[in-house]
């Protein structure tokens, strides 16, 4: 939202894009004066008398902020209305307050006592609202109020203030540890809720403030299983998290017995009867020691629990079950996250670079469970380098004798890429696969000598690093390469590569006596221009010669350690001097002459190409310290597996006398089985406590709606009837259920108690079939309703009995959510088969004496003013040129849809066959809906096609392939923004109607000058409705156009005004509560209106 038209045109339009923020400083003079007053206006609709102007002006201020401007100089104006009367003002200023509450700390305080009578409103909102400006308050002085205001609000009754609750106490503890006692007093308090609104939030605070009090969580643990399901994902994610640490500190490892199970077997199989008695104590006390492994129940809890999660629509949430299966569960069950992994890198690559670290730790230990889907890491030619790397490093991990065949033929593929760092590592993935499997070892080493005629400089260097790793394991056999890679030193000139040579030449110059004093001969001529690292090989390639062949090297030595001795480094100096007094025997040289030899020419072991996350499985999986391979500040180690299995009956709840199970529940149990079945006694008090279905209530004849008297009543009215059969139960809720339908009949009259009947039947129906609403709600739901205490409690339950009487309960209603939740949807556009172009529909529209408007029909798109787009140029295409167009029609076979229309040239002398799409790359709900594929193309001939793109309301490319029978082209189509978008016709009314509840944040602004080809009617309209796919809405002022539209994809309403000022002056306004769309729109139309 941008700020009003004469903030704007006043303070010199400082609001407008891409012109600075000067400073305030009021002395400072010239251009900063006139900005000093920029915010006057809001400070005087804030120090009104009317609460809408208040509003206004507050809707403006956290507007800005939204925006990233800097409104701080507002507080005092701001703080002043934290005790207004109008609820929606205070939400908005408490919203301003704790942005810069931090900031301006003594403004702050000075209006503690209103924050304090905040946490007594009766709107759960502004409470939450108080006990967060408290917190945010940087203060140690005010730590005690804060302590009694986390107190009073982890015992309100609302969830959405004790998860506010949940958030002050890091805030709390960061500001003064001392508290830490008290605070874990509020945790334990809070980790007892049964609502899953709290239980992420409680499970942080406890991470955050006492994570090594794990006694806190074993009453909680298997509530907190059951409760997972349905908490708010980054909640999953830190209990999940959690539970990881706990399980490892409570139950025994899954995969402890397996190796001992089978030595034992071994033993009793093979066993001779003459073994002497005195070990029978010893072998039976290791046979006790070794009992089949029984997994606890609540681990089995744990894992079953989680396992759905891995279907997350949320990356991080599948990371971490993910995480805990691999730490947690036995062998076995592990492959169970391997597929969801592998759904996880078609995401984006910031989650998929995360994800194959992960991956490629896993797949060092587990590598049978990547096995399968081992094409999903096949590198793709788009994919980041850092990501090409990780997946060679996944593949490498991967590779075994049955399938390195065809790793190695990708391998080929790779190295002809034209990422040098990617190549690289393909050749060292190469070393590592020919150093683990032995049976290609010739082959990879055969086809790096072949990379050594490479034209590229870097891939030949790689080459001979890898070459000179693998040629250690067997350098008697291998003595030709050796040759062919002396050859090399006069071409290479990447340093390491000359130094990788020197080194196998000097260490294996036995084999190729002939060659080597030579080539220390040409590495003398160009000793002085090489590299460190080259300097110090040569050094040690000369004195081996000088002990193996010193007849001929003997002045090339000394020529090469006097230009060693007067070298700019240090290192190679002292390398010089130690080498000369080893090698050349004098009478100061001491007794290590006589082992030159053993000291130089040693045999050296094989190195050995490990993976770079061979260790990194002591971090645990999906942590900042595991991405780093360091340790970050305030990771908590993954702790060991216990030896002995922890007391389990330290877990087990005392269920209370008026929870067991009843005759209700054990119906209720026969007719549908309890989503959570597993803890005991746990589903009971959940349900009970927290939100009792309003069937029930009405049942038991209790006008109250809040969940603890309804539970209340009837728990005594069970008590009362748990003795009798579960029929005459039955029965006699039919009669109280008969007689009621009478009383209402007679009061109300027939035809609205039938229909309050057919509301209380779908009542019903989703009270048996389904949890109750309030604890299956999102945190925004819950935000977003008002505050419901005792003592409106009562209007609450007439105000539900009253909605099913005013609304329609026909004979195809399913749930209550039509009759309480979902507003009237706004007008939207019927498809019609008659098509009628813009002027008549205007003109149409303008005779219409009533409010209502035209049935709503689709405009024919202006074809001479379509713009068309290049999908593919025929150079690219290979003679092949496809265009597009946005068609502006209804797509046939999903309303949904953006029809594009798309012409396809055959510009070459032959045809082109199986024309289609192919492997659509598209963000999470785009969709795509292919042509019809073309079999045949004839040459010069062109074909139109239709194919239906369902954007999601957004600009991002829909990416696919374009196939014939030789070839695929990656192409993308893009969409304006007006293109997403189908017009809707209103009146007059209606669109004033609709703008009025689109305003505030929903409302864009934006001043701009017409252009002179623009100030016709006939010329705005035109450009207007060219930029946007939008309909004309008749007007009575001459100097105001409206246009409305609906987003083709969630069928939100766009209204466009264009306002004709003095001159060549106007001001467009778009409201849209889709706010990007509305922002991207008006750029859009500033440009067709002012070029």
């Amino acid at each position: 939202m941008a700020a009003s038209p004469a903030y704007g045109e006043e303070k010199g339009g400082s609001s407008s894009l891409g012109e600075p923020e000067y400073g305030h400083d009021p002395a400072s003079g010239g251009i900063f004066s006139s900005d000093y007053k920029r915010h006057d206006d809001l400070k005087e609709m804030l120090d009104s008398n009317k609460d809408s102007l208040k509003l206004e002006a507050m809707k403006r201020i956290v507007a800005m902020i939204a925006r990233g401007k800097n409104a701080s100089d507002l507080f005092p104006a701001v703080v002043k209305n934290v005790a207004c009367k109008n609820i929606e003002v205070k939400k908005l200023v408490y919203v301003y307050l704790v942005r810069y509450a931090e900031e301006q700390q003594d403004l702050a305080l000075l209006s503690i006592s209103t924050f304090q009578r905040g946490l007594k409103d009766p709107n759960q909102l502004i409470r939450a609202s108080a006990l967060r400006v408290l917190s945010s308050i940087r203060v140690p002085i005010i730590v005690p109020i804060m302590m009694l205001a986390i107190k009073e609000a982890a015992s309100d009754m609302s969830p959405y203030v004790r998860k506010t609750a949940a958030h002050a106490i890091p805030k709390l503890y960061s500001l003064d540890s001392d508290q830490k006692d008290q605070l874990i007093e509020v945790i334990e308090k809070l980790l007892a809720d049964k609502t899953t609104l709290v239980a992420g939030s409680v499970v942080m605070a406890f991470e955050e403030v006492c994570p090594e009090r794990i006694d806190l969580i074993h009453k909680n643990y298997r509530k907190l299983c059951n409760l997972l399901i349905d908490v708010e994902e980054w909640g999953q994610v830190v209990i999940i998290n959690m539970l990881t640490r706990y399980a490892r500190t409570q139950f025994l490892s899954p995969n402890q017995n397996e190796s001992l199970l089978e030595e034992s077997t071994e033993k009793a199989f093979y066993g001779s009867e003459e073994e002497d008695t005195k070990d029978a104590k010893a072998e039976a006390a290791s046979l006790a020691k070794r009992k089949p492994y029984v997994m606890d129940p609540d681990h089995r809890l744990l894992l079953r629990n989680t396992k759905p999660l891995l279907q997350s629509r949320n990356a991080a949430v599948v990371m971490a079950v993910a995480q805990l299966y691999f730490h947690l569960a036995p062998k076995a069950e592990v492959g169970v996250i391997a597929k969801a992994l592998v759904r996880l890198l078609r995401s984006h690559s910031e989650v998929q670079y995360v994800v194959l670290q992960n991956v490629a730790t896993m797949s060092i230990k587990r590598r049978g469970m990547f096995e399968p889907y081992l094409k999903s890491f096949y590198i793709r030619s788009t994919d980041p380098t850092q990501i090409k790397i990780l997946k060679l490093e996944v593949l490498t991990n991967l590779a075994n004798e049955t399938n390195i065949s065809t790793i190695l033929r990708e391998f080929q593929t790779y190295i002809r890429s034209m990422d040098k760092d990617f190549v690289a590592a393909t050749i060292q993935a190469i070393g590592r696969c020919a150093t683990n499997i032995g049976k290609v070892r010739d082959t990879c080493l055969n086809g790096l000598v072949q990379l050594l005629s490479n034209r590229d400089e870097l891939v030949v260097a790689e080459s001979v690093v890898v070459i000179k790793k693998l040629l250690q394991m067997q350098p008697a056999q291998h003595s030709e390469i050796i040759k062919h890679m002396a050859k090399l030193t006069d071409n290479i000139q990447v340093p390491m590569a000359r130094a990788s040579i020197l080194w196998l030449i000097g260490e294996y110059c036995e084999h190729v006596p002939k060659i080597a004093p030579d080539v220390l001969r040409k590495m003398a001529k160009s000793f002085t221009n090489e590299e460190d690292i080259v300097k110090l090989q040569v050094i040690n390639l000369a004195a081996k010669l000088y002990l193996t062949n010193s007849k001929q090297s003997k002045l090339l030595t000394q020529y090469v350690l006097n230009l060693a001795k007067y070298d700019q480094n240090y290192d190679i100096r002292d390398r010089a001097r130690f080498i000369r007094q080893l090698i050349v025997p004098t009478e100061k040289s001491g007794a290590l002459n006589k082992y030159a030899k053993k000291l130089f020419l040693a045999q050296k072991p094989a190195p050995i190409l490990e993976s770079s996350f061979k260790d990194r499985d002591h971090f645990q999986l999906g942590s900042l310290s595991h991405l780093l391979n360091a340790k970050a500040v305030g990771y908590q180690e993954l702790p060991n597996w216990p030896d002995e299995a922890p007391d389990p009956s330290v877990r087990n709840v005392e269920v209370p006398e008026w929870t067991k199970c009843t005759s209700r529940e054990k119906r209720k149990e026969k007719v549908e089985k309890p989503f959570y079945s597993d803890s005991e006694g746990e589903s009971g008090p959940t349900e009970s406590a927290d939100s009792e279905p309003e069937s029930s209530s009405e049942e038991s004849g209790s006008s109250s709606s809040s969940g603890s008297s309804s539970s209340s009543s009837e728990e005594e009215e069970e008590e009362g009837s748990g003795e009798q059969s579960e029929e005459k139960e039955e029965e006699e809720k039919r009669t109280k259920r008969k007689e009621k339908e009478g009383s209402r009949k007679a009061a109300l009259g027939s035809v609205a108690s039938e229909e309050e009947e057919g509301a209380r039947k779908a009542k019903k129906k989703v009270s048996q079939g389904k949890k109750s609403h309030t604890e299956t709600s999102s945190e925004e739901a819950t935000a977003s309703e008002s505050s419901s205490s005792g003592s409106d409690s009562g209007s609450e339950g007439d105000a539900k009995q009253k909605k099913p009487l005013s609304s329609r309960a026909g004979p195809k209603e399913i749930s209550l959510l039509d009759l309480d939740d979902f507003t009237p949807p706004p007008p939207q556009p019927v498809p019609s088969s008659n098509i009628i172009s813009t002027s008549l529909v205007t003109d149409l529209e303008g005779l219409t004496l009533t409010d209502t408007s035209l049935a709503p029909t689709l405009l024919s798109p202006a074809f001479g003013t379509v713009r068309t787009y290049e999908l593919l140029h025929r150079m690219a295409g290979e003679g092949l040129s496809v265009e597009y167009c946005f068609s502006r029609r209804p797509f046939p076979g999903d309303p949904h849809m953006v029809a594009v229309q798309i012409q396809i040239s055959n510009n070459t002398d032959t045809e082109v066959k199986s024309l289609r799409v192919s492997e659509p790359k598209l963000l999470s709900g785009m969709r795509i809906q292919e042509f019809p594929e073309i079999e045949c193309l004839a040459p010069s001939d062109t074909a139109s096609v239709v194919m239906g793109i369902d954007f999601c309301d957004s600009t991002q490319a829909a990416n696919f392939q374009l196939c014939t029978h030789t070839r695929h082209f990656y192409v993308s189509i893009q969409p304006p923004v007006g293109e997403l978008m189908a017009p809707v016709f209103m009146s007059e009314n209606e669109f004033k109607k609709e703008q009025g509840k689109l305003m505030g944040m929903s409302e864009i602004m934006e001043k701009l000058t017409l252009s002179e080809k623009c100030r016709s009617d006939h010329a705005i309209v035109q450009q207007v409705t060219s930029a946007a796919n939008v309909g004309r809405v008749p007007c009575g002022a001459d100097n105001e156009y409206r246009f409305a539209a609906k987003t083709v994809t969630s069928g939100s309403l766009v209204l466009v005004t264009l306002e004709r000022r003095q001159g060549a002056a106007a001001q467009l306004t778009v409201n849209s509560e889709k706010m990007v769309i509305g922002t991207m729109l008006v750029k859009d139309i500033v440009q067709a209106l002012a070029q």
